[in-house]
């Protein structure tokens, strides 16, 4: 789409929003299965959205409950009773952080850790199948485009993620 005297113009050829916006629905839904399946695999009772939490810690580090909360999109105390379910199965722990005792921060645990290595091995895993029989010439734009939705997502690539104890 282009501007045009600060009026959006279709290109020939060009999707319209509600078919990009269509297809990234179709697509998001198939990746939603794979994370589902790779979750249920394992032995933990964890909801995706604590699951999405996990990853979060994952990725930033340790985090304030209301911080999470904030990149979570939910409530402090939903972010605060998901935490509490969490460190009861030992997925995470909460320490004092040193320059205000008063503040808690939250971060994964060692069997935290090793949940989201193997819910992400599975995925992979997955996900390699799948894509092994797209052609390879979508495969690099699958690759840019998939990067740009997701950094315009705010998401931190795989391969930066925080580096954990």
């Amino acid at each position: 789409m282009a501007l045009c005297n600060d009026v959006a113009v279709q290109r020939v050829g060009e999707p319209s929003t509600d078919e990009l916006v269509d297809a990234v629905m179709t697509a998001s839904r198939a990746l939603l299965a794979v994370v589902a399946r790779s979750l249920a695999a394992v032995d933990e009772d964890v909801t995706l959205p604590q699951y999405r939490a996990l990853i979060v810690l994952a990725q930033r580090g340790a985090r304030r409950p209301v911080d999470l909360a904030g990149v979570l999109a939910v409530t402090p105390s939903t972010a605060t009773r998901m935490c509490d379910r969490l460190e009861a199965r030992g997925l995470v722990g909460r320490d004092r952080v040193p320059d205000d005792r008063r503040e808690v921060q939250v971060s994964l645990t060692a069997r935290g850790l090793a949940l989201v290595d193997e819910v992400t091995r599975r995925r992979r895993a997955e996900l390699g199948t799948l894509l092994a029989g797209m052609a390879p010439r979508d495969r690099d734009a699958v690759v840019r485009a998939l990067r740009t939705f997701a950094e315009s997502a705010g998401e931190v690539p795989e391969q930066e993620w925080a580096v954990l104890p």
